[in-house]
């Protein structure tokens, strides 16, 4: 199909009479990793707004019946979402489920369950609801990287294992909730927002040095202490971006131009921070890590004209230097999401034939994984997301710690 086919769809179903739940899909919600519970998951919160007689904590188990229109694949299906809350007719003991599901996808002939659509961009276009009618859901299933640039330009953007709800609740785009006396979050508080940050926003580094501030973890081992940080500092961003943003939102526009052009300052500003924050984030942990950038990894080198790859260990000068063996060069490229962007790497330090490659993608499919393996990709995936890939898949995958322990050995001189 041809792009402009997306860009109808999302002014089809973008309007007021629909509300989007955006999701990746990721190896547990296809059937990537072979689980008896495959299907996407959507919190119950978001099938109480979408679905309200599902709402129905009197009726034990209630369903819903609703259609599912995946609009991306022309397919067309009847769903099931059910609220076990057995939790609440247990009379004996309050130990059953209380959960929700959506069932009946149509297993692996469906867009949503294919494993090939692990880590894809999915919008869920969930129609008001009306209660004389079967309700319905229309769904797009991003087939590449220009579809999901196209949602994410709407949106902002959207990283695995998170989730976000189009348009926001009130008050849902910007956080407000009270900072406790005693820290179990980032948000910072207005008082403790520099006086600089509010002239001019901060940095991605500038905040990743303020996550580390109040997560030193350095106890932990370094994947851990990757997604405690990230998810640290994407508190702080948020908190200094409502700061920042909120004033103005508050105040009013007096014109529609003025008001789509700091909603396309704010997008833009989240889509930057999302781009760069893995990376940056890597470069702390591995100088934590005692890596001397310069003398063990180079950060942003120039390979070869018109190539810079993210990280290259041990240095830029080894790599440039034709005796030094290729076989103890590595060259590290950091991507958020892989499902399309790891073929951007291939032709990055072409000295290395082996691509290490960080990622946070939850899960990729068996046939992928063949293809970056062939190509000469190898996965590096924090360990607390591994369970997320298929079982055949998870003895390949390198961890955060691993690739650094390896490349702590490489010979700095030849």
């Amino acid at each position: 199909m041809p792009v402009g086919d997306i860009l109808e769809w999302l002014d089809e179903h973008g309007g007021p009479g629909f509300t989007w739940y955006v999701k990746r899909l990721s190896g547990n919600d296809t059937l990537a990793n072979g689980s008896h519970q495959a299907g996407p998951y959507i919190p119950r919160e978001i099938l109480f707004r979408v679905l309200p007689a599902l709402n129905r904590q009197d009726v034990k188990n209630p369903d819903v019946w609703f259609n599912l229109y995946v609009d991306s694949h022309a397919d067309h299906r009847q769903v099931r979402a059910v609220w076990y809350n057995n939790h609440y007719h247990d009379t004996k003991a309050r130990r059953g489920r209380d959960e929700t599901r959506v069932t009946n996808f149509g297993g692996g002939a469906s867009a949503l369950l294919d494993p090939e659509s692990t880590g894809a961009l999915t919008v869920f276009a969930f129609a008001a609801a009306d209660p004389a009618a079967v309700p319905e859901c229309h769904v797009w299933v991003c087939r590449h990287e220009t579809e999901e640039d196209l949602v994410e330009d709407r949106v902002g953007p959207v990283e695995p294992g998170k989730w976000l709800l189009w348009p926001p609740a009130q008050g849902g785009l910007f956080p407000t909730d009270a900072q406790p006396a005693v820290r179990t979050s980032c948000w910072l508080g207005d008082d403790e927002i520099p006086a600089a940050w509010r002239l001019k926003f901060p940095t991605g580094a500038d905040i990743i040095r303020k996550a580390v501030d109040l997560r030193d973890d350095s106890s932990l081992d370094p994947d851990r202490r990757l997604i405690r940080r990230r998810e640290c500092e994407f508190e702080i961003f948020r908190s200094v971006e409502q700061a920042i943003e909120l004033p103005h939102i508050t105040a009013g526009f007096t014109n529609i131009d003025g008001f789509i052009a700091r909603a396309q300052t704010i997008l833009q500003r989240r889509k930057a921070r999302s781009g760069h924050s893995l990376e940056l984030h890597a470069r702390a942990i591995f100088i934590e890590e005692r890596l001397v950038e310069g003398t063990h990894f180079a950060h942003q080198p120039v390979s070869e004209d018109g190539k810079t790859p993210d990280f290259l260990f041990p240095s830029i000068a080894s790599y440039r230097d034709p005796a030094f063996p290729a076989d103890r060069l590595r060259m590290l490229a950091v991507k958020t999401t892989c499902r399309d962007r790891w073929r951007q790497i291939l032709n990055e330090a072409n000295r290395i034939p082996m691509k290490h490659l960080l990622t946070l993608q939850e899960g990729v499919s068996e046939t992928q994984f063949r293809e970056m393996t062939n190509a000469g990709v190898q996965l590096v995936v924090p360990a607390g997301l591994t369970e997320t890939f298929p079982k055949d898949v998870r003895p390949h995958l390198q961890t955060l710690e691993s690739f650094i322990g390896d490349v702590r050995l490489l010979p700095i001189n030849v």
